[in-house]
């Protein structure tokens, strides 16, 4: 299943610097192994801000809960999640 995902991050103003560094690198080894796997195929940027929109590919929603609550970042996020379906104009989806 796919699910269009949107993360918004706010990490607290009085967090420790080092902290904030360990999360945020193990934000992203977590990010590098989840896209390599094929669980995040699809991963963008919100430009001027601190979030991104995904696409997940997992069997379940709770299978993408567990995939999203897995991220070190999870406790500063504010997530919103669209499961999607193929469309029948779609290209991709003509035989």
């Amino acid at each position: 299943m796919l699910f269009h995902v949107r993360m918004d991050i706010t990490l607290p103003y009085d967090l420790d610097p080092n902290r904030r560094a360990e999360l945020v690198a193990a934000e992203k080894d977590r990010a590098l192994e989840l896209q390599k796997l094929g669980v995040w195929p699809h991963l963008w940027r919100v430009v001027g801000q601190y979030s991104n929109i995904s696409v997940f590919d997992v069997p379940s929603n709770d299978e993408l809960h567990a995939v999203l609550s897995s991220l070190p970042l999870w406790e500063f996020m504010r997530v919103e999640v669209t499961p999607l379906a193929q469309h029948p104009c779609d290209l991709a989806a003509q035989p």
